[in-house]
């Protein structure tokens, strides 16, 4: 396995199955409001959060069939990488926006952000070129 996309299928596997579960609690309403974001019953910001359920979902979904294909997995970990860095760098600007750096909103996103750029840069020189499953 190679030494920046291996650790990556790791982090995928628990950043995809962590953004399914998120959607599954905020659906289920069990995120108490005081461990929420700032203004989370405001509908507004209630709708912008749910505004990534599509950016997640799709993430979550390449993702994790990136990790179960043999054929088009690194087109589909491409994808996903890239969705899973977008949507980390869209609520990092809207925090920062709002002036609310809130390290429990904040280090998640950041995580989001960051995680996928080398494999990103790895994918894109089309480097480590040995099959990326396992």
């Amino acid at each position: 396995m190679s030494r920046v996309l291996g650790p990556t299928k790791t982090a995928m596997l628990i950043t995809d199955v962590g953004l399914l579960l998120y959607w599954a609690v905020v659906f289920a309403g069990l995120i108490p409001p005081e461990y929420a974001y700032r203004d989370y019953t405001n509908p507004i910001l209630s709708d912008w959060n749910h505004s990534f359920v599509p950016l997640d979902l799709a993430a979550s979904l390449t993702g994790l069939a990136s990790l179960c294909a043999r054929a088009a997995q690194r087109p589909l970990m491409t994808v996903s990488l890239t969705l899973t860095s977008t949507a980390g760098l869209q609520a990092i600007a809207f925090w920062a926006l709002r002036g609310d750096f809130t390290l429990a909103w904040w280090l998640p996103n950041l995580f989001l952000l960051l995680f996928p750029l080398p494999a990103l840069v790895v994918l894109a020189r089309g480097g480590e070129h040995a099959p990326v499953s396992r």
